[in-house]
This record gives C-alpha cells, structure tokens and sequence, in this order.
C-alpha cells in the first residue's frame, strides 16, 4: 500500500482497476501537480470479486486527501475487444454505420450486447482503391453497469469511463507536446500483471492498438517451472532481484531468472514485430521513432533487451515526469493508466 498527500482543489480520481491491484491518482485542477495517490493489492484468491475491488477502494481512500467523489474509471483489455479494421471511405453517420454493419461480423458477443466506439486513423492504400483504417473498441454493456456498481458501492461518481489504450495515449501525449513531436510516430508498451498493450500513435492520435497475452503472470509461471519453486515464491523472487541495483543482484539468481523468461521475452518481440509490420506495411512512410515502456513490469534491463532486438531508440516510461509530485515508491512505470485517467477532461 502506498499514500502520496498533496493539494486541495483537484480534478477527478482516476482508478486503474488491474488483475492484482487498484490505483488511485489525482491531479491538482491545473493537471500541474500530484494531489494524492494510493495503491492497494488485491486479493490473488478472492471469490467476491466485486466486493474485493470496492474495499480496496474504500481502503485506498482511507485516510487519504483525496478530494470528492467524482471519478474516471478504466475499461481494461479484460473487458474490452479491440480491433483495427478497414472500411470504405466515409464520414459522419455514413462512417458510424459502414463501422458498426463491419463490427457485427467481427464482435466476439452479440451485436445488441455491445457499446462501441471507433476512432479513424487514417486513408490507406489498398490495391486501387483507398479505404479509412478505423480503431474499433467495444465492450458488453453489462460491464459498464458492472463498474458504475462497483463506483455506487465505494461511494464514487463515475464521470467517465475510459478504455485504457486511450487512457495510455493521453498520459504520454501531455509530455510529447513540442512541435515535432506532433508529428512522430511512437509505441506505447505497458506491460502490467496479467497482459500488455500497444499503442501505436502519431503525436496525439492512435494509429493501431493491440492487446498481448503476456504479462507478469507468464514471466512468474517460466520462473517456477524453471527453477521448480512455487508461483508466489517465483513472483517474489523476480520482484526483489529485479528491483535492486545491478551489483546489489546475486548473479546466480539473476542468470536463473533470465534463463527461465528468455522465451517469454522472445515471444514478446515477436508479438511487438508484428505490430510494427503491420503498421508499417499499413501506414507507408511514417517509421517509428521511439518505443516507450510501461507498466509494472518496466525496467531499463527489459528496455535495454528491447533496443537491442527491435532497433528501434527505446526507452523507460516515466508518467510523471512532467508533474510536481513526492516521491513515489516502487516502479514509477505502473501509474501510466491511472495518470490518463486522471488527466481526462470531464465536465
């Protein structure tokens, strides 16, 4: 559990609901400064899940300067079907129905079940005609009704309730603001407990999205079946030899460790070359700049491996930067979707 305290007038809490923990962060009016933050570990084997996250809500709050009850929460890529699709040129309604006729056929639910949303990325060639690459998102409308219980339930006012790709963007957008930046392409990797994302975006817009089935969880269960030791023992064996500095780090334990993720981060570069063909075959012209990484699991070893095997400039993700804040303990990358959520403008 982490408290961070600060400020007094504040935007709304943004909270970043994961597979092992829920975040709390919110910024001061001006999005110039940290007001206050708070983490809070979930239960791994908890059978109410509902009930787990709104106490660890309540708990995170307890005794925290957190300011009203007005809150952004996050739609996460448990919940949410993410797909790049391409649609014949349109705009307006025309586009809105071109999309959702497209999505029927594509959706892993029932059509009627389903909120949707899309954002246009941009006209692509494809043979002799040109068409309009859209980032579809969707999500059972069941799922919102699940999160405005949970907020009911904590005492919160659910403002907004946003996917956490676009929560991602707009955190590392707001420190990518000059002139040049608008026009570079980057990748946004967040790489959390149970999964990962990418973002593929130029300056402020979204390009490609995509959601990867790695995460902690896998690097965890390598190291126990390599090293024969138990998932949680594995969990924190990683975790402390990861976070201490290099020459604090038994090397025994550290080449055990990267012999038994090896092949998971080779299925991660795959994963991520992939991506990157995809949007360079797609988007012609516009090569990649950077890759920033985030999340629980970023680390500068994991960024330096990257560098070495995308050749792509990679570096750590750090959400906040650009903010006055205190010190905030454990590894900085993980607060990036609740920053973005954070910095959402809500009337």
């Amino acid at each position: 559990m982490v408290g961070i305290f600060r400020g007094r007038r504040c935007g709304p809490i943004g909270i970043d609901i994961g597979s092992r923990s829920v975040k709390l962060l919110q910024l001061s009016a001006d999005r110039a400064r940290v007001c206050e933050a708070a983490r809070w570990d979930l239960a791994a084997d908890a059978s109410q899940r509902d009930e787990e996250i709104v106490r660890a809500i309540q708990q995170a709050r307890q005794r925290r300067a957190f300011h009203g009850r007005d809150a952004v929460f996050c739609l996460g890529g448990d919940a949410l079907f993410v797909q790049n699709i391409r649609v014949p040129q349109a705009s307006g309604d025309e586009l809105s129905r071109i999309v959702c006729s497209e999505a029927a056929g594509r959706l892993p639910f029932a059509g009627e079940e389903a909120e949707m949303r899309f954002v246009e990325a941009a006209d692509v060639r494809q043979g002799d005609t040109v068409r309009r690459e859209v980032i579809l998102m969707a999500c059972r409308r069941a799922v919102l009704q699940r999160i405005g219980s949970i907020a009911e339930a904590a005492g919160l006012n659910p403002v907004a309730i946003d996917p956490e790709p676009g929560a991602l963007l707009r955190c590392y957008t707001r420190q990518f603001r000059r002139d040049e930046d608008q026009q570079q392409c980057s990748l946004l990797l967040d790489l959390g407990a149970s999964g990962a994302v990418v973002v593929i975006a130029r300056g402020p817009d979204a390009m490609f999205i995509k959601y990867l089935e790695i995460g902690a969880r896998h690097f965890d269960e390598a190291v126990a079946s390599h090293l024969k030791v138990s998932i949680d023992d594995a969990t924190a064996l990683r975790r402390h030899n990861g976070d201490r500095r290099g020459d604090q780090r038994d090397p025994e334990i550290t080449r055990g460790i990267a012999e038994s993720v090896r092949p998971v981060l080779e299925r991660l570069v795959g994963e991520l070359s992939m991506c990157i063909r995809y949007y360079s075959v797609t988007f012609r012209g516009q090569s990649l700049t950077r890759v920033v990484v985030g999340g629980g699991e970023a680390t500068s070893q994991l960024v330096e491996w990257l560098a070495k095997r995308l050749d792509i400039p990679c570096e750590l993700g750090d959400p906040l930067r650009i903010f006055q804040k205190p010190d905030f303990p454990g590894r900085i990358g993980q607060w990036g979707v609740a920053v973005g959520l954070a910095l959402r403008e809500v009337r």
